[in-house]
């Protein structure tokens, strides 16, 4: 807005307004994949959420990790 005027915005500024909103879309599906899974890993394991911590996490996304890497392979 220019001196009580609203300018139109540019198709660059509104494509890259729809860029941005998307990307959030994006980011946002992402983390609903992640806390999925995480779920859903947490659920099938066993696993107790009080007695996680950010280390055994990092350990357990780990060995998750190289054993889907060896899966891998092995197909």
């Amino acid at each position: 807005m220019i001196g009580g005027i609203v300018m139109p915005q540019s198709n660059l500024e509104k494509q890259e307004a729809k860029l941005k909103a998307l990307n959030q879309k994006i980011k946002d599906e992402k983390n609903k994949i992640e806390q999925r899974l995480g779920k859903q890993i947490i659920s099938q394991a066993n696993l107790d959420y009080a007695n996680l911590s950010n280390d055994q996490i990092k350990l357990l996304a780990k060995q998750f990790s190289e054993f889907l890497k060896i899966k891998s392979v092995d197909h």
